[in-house]
This record gives C-alpha cells, structure tokens and sequence, in this order.
C-alpha cells in the first residue's frame, strides 16, 4: 500500500508519484498443482528460500511488479514501474542465504564508489536501488536495475544454427573487451562467469516496457496456485526494431581485491586451465572465458565439450581437447601444482587415459572465409593460452586486426 508520506516527498520534488496499476483477478490459465513450474524445477529450490513475488505488489512503496522477466538458480527477476520515478525497472529478488548474493552486494557496492570516465563503465549493468524484505524464515536481497533486454543467449537462439553474424559477433567482442577493461584496470574486479545469459542488449526504445505491461493486462500469465503462493510463467520481451549494445550483467560470482585467488570459478566447459589445475588466478581467467565464448557465439557451438563417449563430463576429457587444440602445456606450467600429476607424468607427458582427439582448430572453425579464418584464429589464440601470463589483456585485444 502507498502511502501519504510519499506523495508529500513527491509533490515536494515537483510531480506527484503514479497511482499504483490495477491488475486483472481472474482470466488467467492455471497450471496443475502437481506440476513444477519454472523456478521449482531447480533440484534446490524450497518455497522457504525463494520470496514468492506477486504481480501488483508494491516494495519499498514505489516499485510496483509488473510481470516476471524470468528466473536463475537463485533469485527471480521482475519488470516494475518505479511509481515516484516514472520510470521502468527491473527488480532482482534473491533467495535466502545464497554466497552468490552477499558477493552481488559487495560487487555491485564496489562498482558503485567508481570515479571514472572509462568507456565501459557504460558498459557494466549499474545497480539503482538496492534493500531487503521480510520472508518466511529470513530476509532476501533486493537489487533494482535499469530494464534491459533479452541476453545474447536468447537472441542467438532465434538464429539459424544458433549463430550470431560474423559483424554482430565482432561488435559484442569489442563492447566486453571494453567493459573487461575497465573491471580489470579501474575496477580490480574479475567477472569469472562471462556466458551468453549474462550479457543482455540495451532498450532504445520503451515501446517494448509498455507493450509488456499491456500484454499482462489483456493475457494474463500463466500461473500455479500454491496456496498462499504463486508462481508465474515468464514472459519474454517483443524483438526490438533496433539492437541496443551489450551489456555485461550478473556479478554474483565477481572477485576483487589483491590475487591471486583459488577458489573454482567459470562455467564448466568456459573453464581456463589454471582454474582446472588449481593454479592461482587472476584477470586473465575472464580473458581466456571470453575467447571460448567468442568461438560459442560465432561458430554456434562450444570450443570444448569436456566430454568422453559415453557423455561422461570430467576434467581429463577437457584437459585432452586443450592439449588437441593448443598443444602441450609448458612443463613450467604444471609445475606449478600437484593437480597436474594426476594427468600428465614428471616430464609433462600425457599419462591420464582419456585420449587426444584428433581434431584442430583450423578444422573446428567452419564458418568463416580462409582469409578471415586466419585472422581470427590469431585472434583466439592471444586469448586461449596455457600459460595465463601469455594471454593478451582486454586492452591489448582492442587493437586486434579481427576486430577492424
């Protein structure tokens, strides 16, 4: 409920807050109560941990839920209407007690005591509002952002062979190289999950914001009915006339501060051999997460599988592939764990059995012309190294012929 305070602060700033929205009470399709929808999939998910959110609800009396944009595998998100604004956002409700949250918090804090005119400051998904609500048994982490579009993940998949254009693919990689800059040499912050689902393209234009909102008024969300609680179906964006640029979101498993750090980071198969190995690390991890990333984008398909015959995932399939796409790692590079002696002998020989597929990148890249296959091969590999130190920065990559 809106309360008469805030419109007192709003006619002091000169316009009176919005009227809250009225949302329809019935015409909606409801799912069985047996069946698991969205968010309960998750093999962890427990109505305890994950706020059940309601459209029309107001929080922290200004920002109204509007519809649910979707869903991780620890937090829900919503568009809103910030009612003292005027103006769209997007509200992050996390779950209880989640790592990932209380290192959000902390990064997005870090980001926001920045002074700088760096370019990809503009480039890094900025926190508006941040608070807490009361729960079940505890409370959960409120972030509230500008309204972006749908990710990378999701508009590659509206492509043939879910891949992007050779040009778009090339824009992207700029535009992350520079946010990755400004992390890297202003921020002292390593993003360590960089993925298609975290990079999501900017709104040019707020007919998409409206058009949303008008939809869940005239068709209603799928939804279940839990007794007190609900959960709804997500509803996705319109394609937008115009491409925004990319923008780098999600920094639940961002570190800063002095490295190295050890810890296990990146998604699995985006995993830099240091992280594999149990090698300190540093910002040259989200260098090498970047070029296999850039490789899924463009090729529609992931550089490594990580995988045996049978399906198996384990780390000696993933190691093998390296050592097929890269060559050998320097002895000086597996002397710098113990990790490595459970694949490769005292001389750096291959000694784990998986064996190395016979395959190349030259063979792998099938997209591009010769000529521009030549470029940017030489492009992936000042990011694929073994060694960390070999790879090139995210501003020394700017410069790169491929990206000209």
């Amino acid at each position: 409920m809106h309360t008469p305070g805030r419109f007192l602060k709003s006619l002091l700033r000169g316009r009176r807050a919005s009227p809250p929205r009225d949302f329809p009470l019935n015409g909606f399709k409801l799912v069985d109560g047996k069946e698991r929808l969205e968010e309960e999939n998750w093999e962890w998910y427990s109505p305890e941990v994950f706020y059940p959110v309601r459209l029309g609800e107001i929080f922290c009396t200004r920002y109204q839920v509007l519809g649910k944009l979707g869903y991780g595998a620890h937090s829900t998100a919503w568009l809103c209407r910030d009612l003292e604004a005027h103006r769209y956002v997007t509200l992050k409700v996390c779950e209880q007690n989640s790592p990932s949250t209380a290192r959000e918090a902390a990064a997005y804090e870090h980001l926001r005591s920045l002074r700088t005119s760096h370019s990809g400051a503009l480039l890094i998904r900025q926190l508006l509002d941040a608070f807490k609500i009361k729960g079940v048994s505890g409370d959960h982490m409120c972030f509230v952002h500008e309204p972006l579009g749908m990710s990378l993940e999701t508009f590659r998949q509206l492509m043939p062979g879910n891949r992007l254009p050779k040009d778009l693919v090339k824009a992207v990689s700029k535009h992350l190289l520079l946010a990755l800059d400004c992390l890297h040499t202003e921020a002292g912050m390593i993003h360590t999950d960089l993925q298609a689902r975290n990079v999501h393209l900017r709104i040019e234009d707020e007919t998409m914001l409206k058009e949303f909102e008008s939809r869940e008024r005239s068709d209603p969300s799928l939804r279940k009915v839990d007794g007190q609680r609900i959960i709804y179906e997500s509803r996705g964006f319109m394609l937008p006339s115009k491409m925004g640029r990319p923008i780098l979101c999600d920094f639940g498993e961002a570190r800063y501060g002095p490295p190295p750090f050890v810890d296990d980071i990146q998604p699995y198969i985006y995993r830099a051999p240091e992280v594999i190995l149990d090698i300190p690390w540093g910002v040259q991890t989200d260098v090498w997460n970047l070029g296999v990333l850039i490789w899924d984008l463009l090729e529609g398909r992931p550089l490594f599988t990580a995988r045996g015959e049978d399906g198996e995932q384990l780390i000696k399939f993933h190691l093998a592939e390296m050592i097929a796409l890269m060559g050998p790692p320097p002895i000086n590079v597996l002397q710098r764990t113990q990790t490595s002696l459970s694949y490769f002998d005292s001389r750096g020989s291959w000694k784990a059995s998986a064996a190395i597929p016979q395959i190349s990148l030259e063979a792998s890249e099938n997209v591009l012309s010769p000529g521009d296959k030549i470029a940017f091969l030489k492009f992936l590999r000042r990011m694929l190294t073994w060694a960390p130190e070999d790879r090139a920065s995210a501003r020394q990559l700017l410069d790169d012929s491929w990206l000209k």
